[in-house]
């Protein structure tokens, strides 16, 4: 088969990958046989301005400008946080939600728990003044129309049409400019969902101006549980529209300056695709997706498999685990914002604590120092911006022990103000506890690194992982600052790795991805009745395999309109598994496409209990109950070509050729100041080792190098930063 614009584009060549974060935009470019990358502050108030700005940055480096590299790049790939922003400003069109009648409460019932859903550890802590999230729907936009379909997808009461016709019409009359169709099981039988969709276009056709949007849960989300199913098709929703505005705009402004191939929107499930296959729940935390699949890719160059792939950039701290170098975990109850979802998303662990945390006193806690989760973002940003930020953040208080070059920020094209800096520290943690300024700046640092590896060394024990075979990849542009000193938290000895593009990284990452979909029907199946010993029988395979089987069908046609073909697709098939009487899931991968004989579901039951013992440890298996299957997850992937890393010139084992200089810095785990070697990263050779303490200076991050560890530089130019 004929590859068409987007193969073509996505096969290799040229690329722009953009990453868009909370503080910075990040931009990595493949230009003929070049790696360049670029930041920019993003502009929140129009992506579309830090977009231009971060590829145009980078095409100077080139010498060229945006036009020019657009035009002779294969491939814009794009990553964004503008779903999580609309939300969070509830910025959105007014709806109206159609569900089963009697059924209208549930987005205000929910589940008991729900009032936790998206909130953090000390929010939780102080639950009885935490306000129950206002639904995106309210209660006024709301009916319930007559109609019934039972658990087994039986129409126990035909829909109303005239009834459904009044509805719709006094949703209008309230506002409503789209709908959302949630009606009870219609993940088994999506016809009175899809009854529904029929009326109000032929209410509100196409070819007219009010044509309505509509929005089914059978389609967004087929799964069992009617709250997390309409809390997916309620977000998707609320927020495809801006998202089409923004990819319609950015793909418009690409076509003005030569770029003729469509955009591709880096997915959170760890793939891309064209934007008009991407629904605005796949965008959120896609960045950080896609840093673990680049952490897999260069992982295979450095032999590290078993890595802990972080992420801090200026407003938040992101990270995963990559184990046996695969990227494995989906999240258990994934929750967009505030709400409960269910949907497929890869696990990444977020959490306030980036370049741009804020510093504070808790009056409630006797005082104690506090960082994040607030960030001054990019603006006014941290009080050393010299933008009118007045809070001290853990940027001002690198700047104030000496980590960070006042001069040298971003390039050299973002000048910090020490003064600044330390006037904020002092003004709002110093003086208040009665202790110097640098004496707060480093307990500012301390606290910070502490929570960074503190929450990694939780989650990978509760994740069953052995904590001595990893090793840390420290990216965004304040990672490589802040690594060794988190890192020594999950284990005092362990290795961290930095990276030429580490601030990048995520961007970087886009270029490691494939083409994926991912799909998901409810199943209710048992697998065996651990009583009687008895199997799924024949009926129920067949079962099984028609759910499959439509999942493929649906993937296929996905694919073969991204311009490949079904011979290219790889499947893989997870299931979520629960022993009988368990509420919670287990999601294990699945052997086995589809079931034929015996032999394939013993497989897979041990494919379950292996994954089970892992997490839970082998005395959590149940023998005693049943095994069941609650949902099936179906993975299609369209492997593509992945970039080599570029290796640097070969040096000797001294580094004196990339030494710049030295200065005096404040090392908070000797609690003293040390003169201070600084390196230019960018003349640093492979085989170059430094020894600590020191820092490495790069165009947009900074690397220390404590005096208890060493750094060598690898062929690939990464540096390995190892106990002395």
């Amino acid at each position: 088969m004929s590859m068409d614009a987007g193969t073509q584009a996505a096969a290799g060549g040229n690329s722009i990958d953009i990453d868009v974060g909370g503080t910075f935009t990040d931009c990595f470019v493949q230009f003929e046989g070049r790696q360049i990358s670029a930041k920019a502050p993003t502009t929140h108030y129009d992506l579309a301005v830090c977009f231009r700005e971060a590829i145009g940055l980078a095409a100077a480096r080139v010498g060229l400008d945006f036009a020019s590299l657009v035009a002779r790049c294969n491939v814009v790939r794009y990553s964004t946080t503008k779903a999580l922003n609309a939300l969070i400003e509830r910025r959105g069109p007014q709806l109206g939600l159609i569900t089963t009648a009697g059924n209208e409460h549930v987005n205000l019932i929910g589940r008991s728990i729900q009032w936790q859903h998206g909130l953090n550890l000390s929010e939780i802590d102080g639950l009885a003044k935490v306000r129950r999230p206002e639904p995106l729907i309210p209660f006024t936009m709301t009916v319930g129309v007559r109609e019934r379909i039972d658990y087994a997808g039986k129409v126990v009461l035909p829909i109303d049409a005239d009834d459904v016709r009044r509805k719709v019409h006094a949703l209008v009359d309230r506002g409503a400019e789209g709908f959302v169709v949630c009606l009870l099981w219609a993940h088994v039988n999506p016809r009175h969902e899809q009854a529904v969709r029929e009326l109000i276009e032929e209410m509100y056709p196409d070819v007219n101006l009010g044509a309505m949007p509509v929005y089914l849960s059978s389609e967004v989300a087929p799964i069992w549980h009617e709250y997390p199913r309409l809390n997916a098709t309620t977000l998707n929703a609320f927020l495809q529209w801006e998202l089409q505005d923004q990819f319609a705009q950015l793909g418009f402004e690409l076509r003005q300056n030569g770029h003729r191939r469509p955009l591709q929107i880096v997915s959170n499930v760890g793939g891309m695709a064209k934007a008009a296959r991407t629904r605005a729940l796949d965008t959120f935390g896609a960045g950080p997706v896609a840093g673990l699949f680049g952490a897999a890719h260069v992982g295979s160059f450095a032999g590290v498999e078993d890595i802990i792939v972080t992420d801090m950039g200026g407003t938040s701290f992101d990270f995963a685990p990559v184990s046996g170098g695969e990227v494995r975990f989906f999240a258990d109850s994934p929750v967009i914002d505030r709400w409960l979802t269910e949907q497929p998303i890869i696990e990444v662990k977020s959490i306030g604590a980036g370049g741009g945390s804020i510093a504070w006193l808790n009056p409630a806690m006797g005082n104690r120092l506090e960082v994040g989760p607030r960030s001054a973002g990019s603006n006014p940003g941290p009080a050393a911006y010299g933008m009118g930020g007045r809070e001290p953040t853990v940027t001002d208080a690198d700047v104030v022990l000496g980590y960070l070059d006042p001069q040298a920020f971003l390039g050299g094209r973002m000048k910090l103000d020490r003064a600044l800096a330390e006037r904020a520290i002092r003004r709002r943690i110093a003086e208040p506890l009665g202790i110097d300024v640098i004496e707060a700046a480093a307990a500012i640092r301390r606290t910070i690194d502490a929570t960074m590896g503190g929450v990694i060394a939780k989650d990978l024990l509760l994740k069953g992982l052995d904590i001595r075979r990893f090793s840390v990849f420290a990216n965004g542009g304040a990672g490589p600052l802040h690594c060794v000193d988190f890192a020594r938290v999950i284990r005092p000895d362990m290795l961290c790795y930095t990276f030429p593009y580490s601030s990048v990284f995520c961007a970087m990452a886009g270029t490691t991805m494939d083409l994926s979909h991912i799909y998901q029907r409810s199943a209710h199946c048992t697998l065996k009745d651990l009583n009687s010993g008895a199997l799924l029988d024949e009926a129920g395979r067949e079962a099984f395999n028609r759910i499959v089987d439509a999942m493929v069908r649906d993937a296929e046609r996905d694919v073969v309109s991204e311009g490949f073909s079904p011979e290219q697709i790889v499947f893989t098939l997870e299931l979520d598994m629960r022993f009988g009487g368990q509420f919670h899931q287990t999601r294990a991968r699945s052997p086995h496409l589809r079931i034929g004989q015996d032999t394939d579901i013993e497989d897979m039951l041990r494919a379950f209990e292996e994954e089970h013992a892992r997490r839970y440890s082998k005395l959590s298996l149940f023998p005693e109950g049943t095994i069941e299957v609650e949902t099936i997850h179906l993975l299609a992937r369209v492997p593509l070509p992945k970039p080599r890393m570029p290796e640097i010139a070969r040096g000797s084992r001294d580094a004196g050729g990339a030494c710049v200089g030295s200065r005096e810095v404040y090392w908070t785990q000797a609690a003293a100041h040390a003169k201070t070697s600084i390196y230019d990263a960018v003349q640093l050779r492979a085989g170059n080792v430094i020894e600590g303490p020191a820092i490495v200076q790069a165009p947009d991050t900074t690397i220390l190098v404590p005096g208890d560890r060493e750094l060598e530089v690898d062929r690939w130019g990464n540096g390995v930063i190892r106990p002395r």
